[in-house]
């Protein structure tokens, strides 16, 4: 009896060769191949339009395993029925993914061992992908086939080989066939015998043979009897012609209803007469027979899945159980360093309690030393303090009287800026009332030159009247030439008072230069005396000159010029009279 998870199992390594590029994917055009071939090995009638039409709705390219697995479990598995050979099936699968991943040059065993290799690998292994033999399994196979080539079993070879493992603990196929060709666990023996307990456990765990051995059995037609060579499976004792199992002569069905009575086999309908060459033999055939129909009538599985099943429910509870352990002992972890950090936290405070109190003490004594220290330093400062302060008062003293004399330097020095100022500020009176004065001599003689020219031009007019005119105005012009002279006169005692004017302009101009300077001196000496008088400012004090246009509204030159002009003038007129 096959089972769906077994023939999952070589479909997977089948699939997983197909993948070249290793991306979990597999082109149609190889699916459809493969599944035209596991159609054929399991008699299945296979449709190629199928999987078109299953995935027609995905175009995109290549599927993963999972994408296949749908059509996998529609189209064939939910199909196959019992009487397909299973071996042929694992062959065909075998075939497609042994050459990509197994070099046979280096190793004990041939490909037909390594198959069979391959084979217990996938009833062992977990039902999970991708697929692995875990280590108890591994030594579970290991021990069986050592027992099979009837050499003892060494642990500590097996222990060091896990130490080898490291934290993997788990073989994939390919390393297990590996494992086992190589010869790790196999010295010392030939290739011969490594084949043989290959093959007893091939033949033990996946054709499901119980037993096997010549007895002699009964014909039902003949009544004679007739050595065979006996396999009992499961669910059948199956005799053939000879231990090559080539030639098959029938197959005796086991069920709930059949009996052993000492070495005859029946059931409701047949009855099987056998004999055993010993009664070792006879006792043991009895008892695998019995075991078998025991194993039907509780609806179990053959013997090696049911063992198989029970080491792997005895590793899931070993290993709840070490989960449970591991919590367990994780919380008392947790609960052992929290009691360790309490007793540590009143450790460290006895510690600091013990610290602190030595501490206490060691600053209690040292306050006292400190203490003691510091009236000393204070008796001692308070003596160098007092001669510090008897010093300090001495030049104290000094810098008063520095200071005062300074200050009396500095008032003297302020009541002469004083007086300098008020010789500036007279010299700037002096020098307001001599422009004043020039402005007003420049006035009149503006107006005096004015009239003169007036007269000038009264005079040019009454040239031209008529001769009698001419006489009449001799006089008047003899009188007004009398009248220009003393005009004349006037303007010169003017021009005169404007020179002396000028002078006393220049005398005041060179006081008020000798102030500003005065004054100069004076501001460096206060300025050299930490500056505690501030001067008032004194304004220009540029030489402007005053004219009878304005002020600077000519030059002297041009004054002079003016003058030569209007004598000219003057003479001319004189002259014409």
């Amino acid at each position: 009896m096959w089972h769906r998870e077994e023939l999952l199992k070589s479909i997977w390594h089948a699939f997983t060769a197909l993948d070249l590029d290793h991306r979990g994917k597999v082109s149609k055009s190889q699916l459809k191949v493969l599944s035209h071939n596991l159609c054929t090995v399991m008699k299945i009638p296979h449709d190629p339009v199928a999987l078109e039409e299953h995935f027609k709705d995905d175009d995109t390219g290549p599927l993963s395993n999972h994408g296949y697995m749908p059509y996998l479990n529609r189209f064939i598995l939910d199909k196959v029925q019992e009487d397909f050979d299973v071996l042929e099936f694992y062959r065909m699968c075998w075939t497609l993914c042994y050459k990509k991943n197994i070099h046979s040059q280096h190793l004990l065993i041939s490909d037909r061992d390594a198959f069979k290799v391959w084979c217990i690998f996938n009833f062992l292994s977990e039902d999970k992908y991708p697929l692995v033999i875990i280590i108890e399994e591994i030594e579970y196979f290991l021990r069986k086939m050592m027992e099979a080539m009837g050499s003892g079993w060494s642990e500590e070879s097996f222990a060091d080989y896990k130490l080898q493992l490291n934290t993997k603990n788990c073989l994939t196929a390919w390393e297990l066939i590996e494992l086992v060709g190589l010869g790790l666990f196999s010295k010392g023996l030939d290739r011969q015998t490594l084949s043989m307990g290959i093959t007893e456990v091939f033949t033990e765990l996946i054709l499901d043979v119980l037993k096997q051995d010549y007895m002699m059995k009964k014909g039902h037609k003949r009544k004679n009897w007739t050595e065979r060579w006996f396999v009992l499976r499961p669910t059948s004792l199956s005799y053939y012609v000879g231990e090559d199992v080539e030639e098959k002569r029938g197959d005796i069905i086991l069920d709930q209803s059949c009996l052993v009575i000492i070495l005859k086999c029946h059931n409701i309908f047949l009855l099987f007469e056998i004999s055993a060459s010993d009664k070792k033999k006879k006792q043991e055939w009895i008892q695998a027979i019995q075991s078998c129909i025991q194993q039907l009538r509780l609806g179990l599985l053959s013997p090696h899945r049911e063992a198989r099943l029970r080491r792997r429910e005895l590793r899931q509870r070993q290993q709840v159980e070490e989960e449970d352990l591991a919590e367990r002992m994780k919380q008392l972890q947790a609960a052992s360093d929290t009691k360790q950090r309490e007793l540590e936290a009143m450790r460290m405070k006895m510690e600091e309690a013990a610290a602190k109190a030595a501490l206490e003490e060691l600053r209690r004594k040292k306050t006292q030393l400190d203490l003691q220290d510091r009236y000393r330093l204070d008796l001692e400062r308070e003596k160098m303090v007092r001669q510090q302060m008897e010093e300090q008062v001495a030049q104290k003293s000094s810098e008063l009287e520095q200071y005062l004399q300074r200050v009396r330097q500095l008032e003297d020095m302020y009541h002469r800026l004083e007086e300098a100022l008020e010789d500036e500020r007279q010299a700037k009176q002096d020098e307001e009332a001599m422009r004043k004065l020039q402005a007003r001599l420049l006035e009149e003689e503006a107006a005096k030159r004015a009239e003169l020219e007036q007269i000038q031009l009264q005079q040019q007019r009454a040239l031209c009247q008529t001769e009698a005119e001419k006489r009449e105005l001799m006089a008047e012009q003899l009188a007004k030439e009398r009248d220009l002279q003393a005009a004349t006169l006037q303007l010169e005692r003017l021009e005169k008072e404007r020179q002396g004017a000028l002078e006393q302009y220049e005398e005041v101009s060179r006081k008020l230069k000798r102030a500003a300077t005065k004054t100069k001196t004076w501001k460096d000496k206060v300025a050299k005396h930490e500056g505690l008088v501030r001067l008032i400012q004194p304004g220009h004090k540029g030489l402007q000159q005053m004219t009878n246009w304005g002020p600077a509204a000519f030059t002297d030159a041009e004054l002079e010029q003016r003058k030569k002009l209007w004598q000219d003038s003057k003479n001319q007129g004189a002259q014409a009279q």
